[in-house]
């Protein structure tokens, strides 16, 4: 079982940035594809980015595509979200999400996801 702690959220300005990091301990962090999914009030969770066991390749939800950048630091046990441009309505809380199987590709299915961190709120303001 992996352990995920989110961080860096907060409250920012409408076209402002900010950038999320969540740590993972507790198993080997670089062979397992990494996702980042938030949840506003009222809507159900849904995917933001995703980025493969290896860095290889990263997918985006189209809402956030161009604006969003995920990365992944292996040596740190790390993924970040930079989020730049942010609007009131990125405004929800973020999660990030480790993948059940080892050496996959990324995903934006939720039930490929088997650890999730306990979320970080951001809040844009317009």
């Amino acid at each position: 079982q992996v352990q995920l702690v989110e961080s860096g959220g907060g409250l920012v300005q409408a076209g402002g940035s900010l950038r999320l990091s969540c740590a993972a301990s507790g198993r080997s962090f670089s062979i397992y594809s990494m996702g980042w999914f938030r949840q506003a009030p009222g809507k159900e969770r849904e995917f933001v980015s995703g980025i493969s066991w290896n860095g290889g390749v990263a997918d985006y939800a189209d809402s956030v595509k161009g604006r969003f950048t995920i990365d992944r630091d292996n040596s740190k046990s790390t993924v970040f979200l930079q989020m730049n441009g942010l609007k009131p309505e990125h405004t929800a809380a973020y999660y990030c999400a480790a993948g059940k199987r080892p050496f996959t590709g990324a995903s934006r299915t939720n039930t490929d996801f088997g650890s999730w961190g306990q979320g970080t709120q951001v809040t844009v303001s317009s």
